[in-house]
Order: C-alpha cells, then sequence, then structure tokens
C-alpha cells in the first residue's frame, strides 16, 4: 500500500471522485433529488472550495515552500499562517468542499456516498505520509501545531 502514497496528484484524485460521483448519479438514478436552491447551493460550495484551496496556495507561495505533497522532501518551512490557523490541509478542505458542491449538483445521493471514501482516500494515501514527514522534518514545531490545529476543520 505505501506505494500508492503521495503519487497521484490531489488534483487528479478530485477528478477521478467528481468522475466516480457522476457516473453513480447516471447509474443509478433513482437515487436523484431535487431541490429547488441546488445550483446555488452547490456554485457556493464549489466557490468556497475553490476560494480555500486557493488561499492554502497563496500561503504556500508567499512561504516560499512547494505546493506539490508528492514531494515532501522540497518543503522549506511550516506554513502556520493564514488559512493555516484554521486547517492543517486547507487545500484538501477546498477540494472536498468542491466535490459537495458537485454532488449538490448532481443531486444524486450515490455521488454523496463518495465522499466519505475521498476523505478516508485522502488521510490514508496523502495526509499521513505528509504528516510523517512533517513530524521528521520540523520535528516539536510540527508536534506542536498538530495539538493547536485540526486536520481539516
Amino acid at each position: 500500500m505505501e506505494r500508492l502514497e503521495l503519487k497521484i496528484p490531489p488534483v487528479v484524485q478530485v477528478f477521478i471522485f467528481a468522475g466516480l460521483m457522476w457516473i453513480s448519479a447516471v447509474l443509478l438514478p433513482a437515487l436523484s433529488i431535487t431541490l429547488s436552491a441546488s445550483p446555488l447551493v452547490a456554485l457556493i460550495l464549489a466557490s468556497a472550495g475553490v476560494a480555500f484551496a486557493l488561499l492554502g496556495v497563496l500561503a504556500f507561495r508567499s512561504a516560499g515552500t512547494t505546493v506539490d505533497p508528492r514531494i515532501p522532501d522540497q518543503s522549506a518551512s511550516l506554513v502556520t499562517s493564514g488559512v493555516y490557523r484554521i486547517s492543517r490541509n486547507p487545500m484538501y478542505v477546498g477540494f472536498l468542499l468542491l466535490l459537495i458542491g458537485w454532488g449538490a449538483f448532481l443531486g444524486n445521493i450515490a455521488s454523496f456516498l463518495l465522499l466519505p471514501i475521498f476523505v478516508m482516500y485522502m488521510n490514508r494515501f496523502q495526509i499521513l505520509p505528509e504528516e510523517r514527514f512533517m513530524r521528521e522534518k520540523f520535528g516539536d514545531q510540527y508536534r506542536q501545531y498538530v495539538t493547536t490545529v485540526r486536520r481539516w476543520i
């Protein structure tokens, strides 16, 4: 299983899950739901997700560190300011919000059932390996950060 760790770029994972959500909505039309405000809700959630993820990217860029989680050894600094005071993984939170918005747009319960799988996958194959590396590289500074800021929100 370790060979899957940090191999697939998170953006690609979002597209994979978005595709799976769409496929599940198409294959299981009986699980469709209709909400009058779903397009607006979808747009708000997706926009919030994009904004949250971009704030994470901008914080990394301004700190001069890599945004590519597949190469954690290129992390130049531990970013704990800005959106990183709310979440240790704001880019992943943003991706999740984007997928929730996509699910609201699709209007199908089956598509929402894939969201916990996305979170579990991200925890196992992205976040845990990243956290291992951060503990090794930043030591007590990272351990202290973990005690004050949650992984997701």
